[in-house]
């Protein structure tokens, strides 16, 4: 299993909106609106990275109010 940390930018007053909307995609563990340079931080998790990456472009980005995206993969050291 490969869990991600995504980190969301969105429109201004859209972040509980986007949150959410985001909240129901499956995969997505938890999502919250938070301040600072990101507005909602996401942990989601997939079979594969190629799966995360599917579930990101396909479900997670095409919420309305999203103007960007950065994904952090959680590696164990």
């Amino acid at each position: 299993m490969v869990q991600a940390y995504i980190l969301i930018q969105t429109e201004v007053g859209k972040a509980s909106t986007v949150a959410e909307t985001i909240s129901k995609v499956p995969g997505v563990i938890q999502a919250e609106d938070v301040t600072g340079p990101y507005d909602v931080i996401v942990r989601a998790q997939a079979g594969t990275v190629d799966e995360l990456g599917r579930m990101v472009v396909a479900k997670v980005q095409q919420v309305e109010g999203i103007t960007r995206t950065l994904t952090c993969p959680v590696v164990h050291l």
